[in-house]
């Protein structure tokens, strides 16, 4: 599908889709149990992913007409699956399941398209391979398709912390249920490290304990997971809240934007206010309502480092092509290795519209007050965060925009141009 926006202004209410980040580890946490509800759950084609490896593992995820998950789970020890596990363009599901795999007594392969094939997994194999499973890339380069052999014991690993937070998330979750737990002991400093106090602050919330030590993380085994009361809600997703968000701050109009469902959490993504508030908007966070009100003011380019938030790095990209001075996004090497290099991605696809760039390894420098924001045909890179961030800047630009292969932000926000055209964008859907 490819979808061409007008520039357009924007007002009313928007509603946070819930985290997809919560949303993959409640439904794994799950699975872990002997069973638990998972209410205002994402449904999309990532955390589809997570639920039918739950499926393959023995277990069952049933979505209700309510969209609440009522899962049965296979109570800390997954059978081997019948079928190849394909997590399709999810890295999560495919870092958090490769260490689910490693319990089971048997073998387990898992791919994926053609993006997550290319994407690193072989400090995960070699961590999971330190601990006694066998843990391969088919192809020997550190990429799926996997193949693992359980089961695994625990023990005490080391791992680096600067290519994926995900490979702790996957540990962590795997070793409430092995036998010894696991130790983890940082290699290097730890990118993206709110992640992990999503997945421990998840952990706790399904009666599992686990935590930070003076040289990583560790996680005793023999847990068992249950959540109070048989039930764990979502909270509402900042990585998605910085879309509607930052369309507020480029192109409401008086009435300004409301968003609802932004309550405080562990999410690093949370950290999207006060970058949009400290460029010029007004913005006003009710933490304890959960509502932010954001309306659109002159904004300026400032220094935003996104060691820990790398999701909002085409979010601020495209707040800087429309601000005055320079943005720059610095600790950004490891944004590279997402669906897609979303650092080289932004360059050359704002470059497109007009916007000028400075890129090295590990920063992205947009020169807004020498760019002149036009319509024209960008690629959405097969990737929901670069869709989702060109389409803000269709709102602003002078002419039509058209983003190509838009329909993948059903990754994490299936609702998306729906939620545009409520607030009164100018859309076009075509086939």
């Amino acid at each position: 599908m490819n979808v061409t926006i007008s520039p357009s202004s924007v007002a009313g209410t928007a509603r946070a889709p819930p985290s997809k980040s919560y949303t993959h580890r409640a439904i794994l946490a799950a699975g872990y149990a002997d069973g638990a509800t998972v209410r205002d759950a994402l449904w999309s084609a990532d955390t589809r992913a997570t639920a039918r490896a739950i499926g393959l593992f023995g277990g069952d995820v049933d979505r209700g007409d309510d969209g609440r998950l009522e899962i049965d789970g296979f109570d800390g020890r997954p059978d081997v699956p019948a079928d190849v596990i394909d997590c399709a363009n999810s890295g999560t599901t495919m870092r958090l399941v490769t260490a689910a795999a490693a319990l089971a007594d048997g073998t387990t392969v898992l791919t994926g398209d053609e993006s997550l094939r290319s994407r690193p997994q072989g400090p995960l194999l070699e961590a999971l391979s330190d601990l006694g499973a066998a843990a391969d890339s088919t192809r020997g380069n550190g990429q799926a398709p996997l193949v693992v052999t359980g089961p695994l014991s625990g023990g005490e690993v080391s791992i680096p912390g600067d290519v994926s937070s995900q490979y702790i998330t996957a540990l962590l979750m795997a070793g409430a249920v092995t036998d010894e737990g696991i130790v983890i002991d940082l290699e290097t400093e730890l990118k993206s490290a709110p992640y992990v106090d999503i997945t421990l602050e998840v952990l706790d919330d399904f009666g599992v304990d686990a935590r930070h030590t003076e040289d990583g993380f560790a996680v005793d085994g023999g847990q068992s997971y249950a959540p109070a009361g048989g039930e764990y809600a979502v909270p509402g997703d900042f990585s998605s809240i910085s879309y509607p968000l930052a369309a507020g701050a480029i192109a409401a109009d008086g009435e300004g934007i409301r968003i609802e469902g932004a309550h405080p959490s562990a999410q690093g993504d949370t950290a999207i206010v006060e970058i949009v508030e400290r460029m010029g908007a007004d913005v006003d966070w009710d933490r304890e309502s959960g509502t932010i009100d954001v309306a659109a003011a002159p904004l300026a380019g400032i220094e935003v480092d996104v060691e820990d938030t790398p999701d909002l790095l085409p979010t601020i990209a495209t707040l800087g092509a429309v601000a005055d001075g320079d943005t720059k996004i610095t600790n950004a090497e490891h944004v590279r290795y997402k669906e897609t290099d979303r650092v080289s991605a932004m360059a050359e696809e704002l470059g497109k519209l007009g916007v000028e760039t400075t890129e090295e390894r590990d920063s992205l420098t947009v020169h807004g007050s020498d760019s002149r924001l036009e319509g024209g045909t960008v690629s959405g890179c097969d990737d929901h965060r670069i869709i989702m961030a060109l389409a803000l800047a269709g709102l602003a630009a002078d002419g039509e925009t058209t983003i190509e292969g838009a329909d993948h932000v059903d990754v994490s926000f299936p609702g998306f141009f729906d939620l545009l055209e409520e607030l009164g964008v100018a859309l076009e859907r075509r086939a």
